[in-house]
């Protein structure tokens, strides 16, 4: 069939690529003339025959938004929009009315591959009417992998991105706890080969993964993974899918930690942290990396010794004028 393609960067370039090693005629546009097959999107759209449809793979937001509301203007009655991209499902509500009033068609798809997908295919989970569905199909079959899994029709508009959503953060909480796990292993003195270990769960454990592999991948090329800077960022779907969680009374406590610690990774000197470590200090006399605070320093020594203060702190902690004060 032909399609339209709107985006054309790492995923939206070997989409159309895999697309046309299926035999399908792929028209791409992109702000890069270097890759486009069309000068515009009026162009775009002038060479595809009808009923014409448009996949839009751009960023989420406002670009997504400003290339669909360009689309109902260039498309009409019986042609079909994609937006394959990252979009919130709520997006999808509002593109699916806009479009509907000029009789164009829509379906969100939410899309996972990756640079990878070329040549593994990309699980596909796509919300829309059947009838538009159907128009997109030989389009989906193209791109899904090989094999009975992989592509779904998961129910009305949005429901694709909702899908593709609590996917992503799903992703979030098992790549933390790999993490976790690593740093466990290498902060131990007793593991020898950290690297050995994580690669032997590949095979016969209920934690092997597709994640799994590419961590052990990455410490083959970086052991130890130095030189990569402890820093993350998070593409937005896991905040929607605490908020998702928090507005359905569904608790995600696995992936809210995750987002958090993500939060906590672009931090050098956790403002928090300090709070936490001032606290700490004030009420315990636990060590804290700064001038003696008012009433100890850092080790627990009382300024004047055998103050009245003191004698209460010792007391109530139970122990000994020997013994650390207890974290309450």
């Amino acid at each position: 069939m032909d399609l339209g393609l709107v985006g054309l960067g790492k995923m939206g370039g070997n989409m159309r690529e895999r697309l046309r090693r299926a035999g399908h005629t792929v028209v791409g546009f992109d702000r890069n003339p270097d890759v486009s097959d069309a000068d515009s999107l009026e162009d775009l759209v002038a060479q595809l025959p009808s009923p014409k449809v448009v996949w839009v793979m751009v960023p989420a937001g406002e670009p997504t938004r400003a290339t669909v509301a360009a689309l109902a203007d260039l498309l009409g009655e019986g042609d079909l929009v994609i937006d394959g991209g990252n979009s919130r499902w709520t997006d999808d509500l509002a593109h699916a009315e806009l479009l509907a009033e000029r009789g164009i068609g829509f379906v969100d798809c939410g899309v996972s591959g990756g640079v990878w997908g070329l040549e593994n295919g990309y699980a596909l989970m796509y919300g829309g009417a059947p009838d538009d569905v159907a128009k997109a199909q030989p389009v989906f079959d193209a791109l899904k992998p090989e094999g009975d899994f992989g592509s779904v029709h998961a129910g009305k508009v949005g429901a694709g991105h909702f899908s593709k959503m609590v996917h992503n953060g799903i992703e979030y909480a098992i790549m933390q706890s790999y993490a976790e796990g690593w740093e466990l292993l290498e902060k131990v003195d007793m593991v020898d080969n950290v690297t050995e270990v994580m690669r032997s769960w590949r095979e016969g454990t209920v934690i092997r993964s597709w994640l799994l592999d590419l961590l052990v991948a990455a410490l083959d090329d970086e052991p130890g993974l130095e030189g990569i800077r402890g820093y993350a960022e998070d593409s937005g779907e896991g905040r929607w899918t605490v908020e998702a969680g928090i507005e359905h009374a569904v608790a995600t406590p696995a992936i809210t930690a995750a987002l958090y610690a993500r939060f906590v990774s672009r931090q050098d000197d956790s403002p928090a942290m300090k709070a936490v470590a001032a606290m700490r200090n004030q009420f315990g006399g636990h060590a804290m990396q700064t001038a003696a605070p008012k009433g100890g320093d850092a080790a627990g020594t009382p300024a004047e010794a055998g103050t009245p203060d003191q004698a209460d702190s010792a007391q109530a902690a139970g122990s000994g004028a020997d013994s650390a004060p207890a974290e309450s």
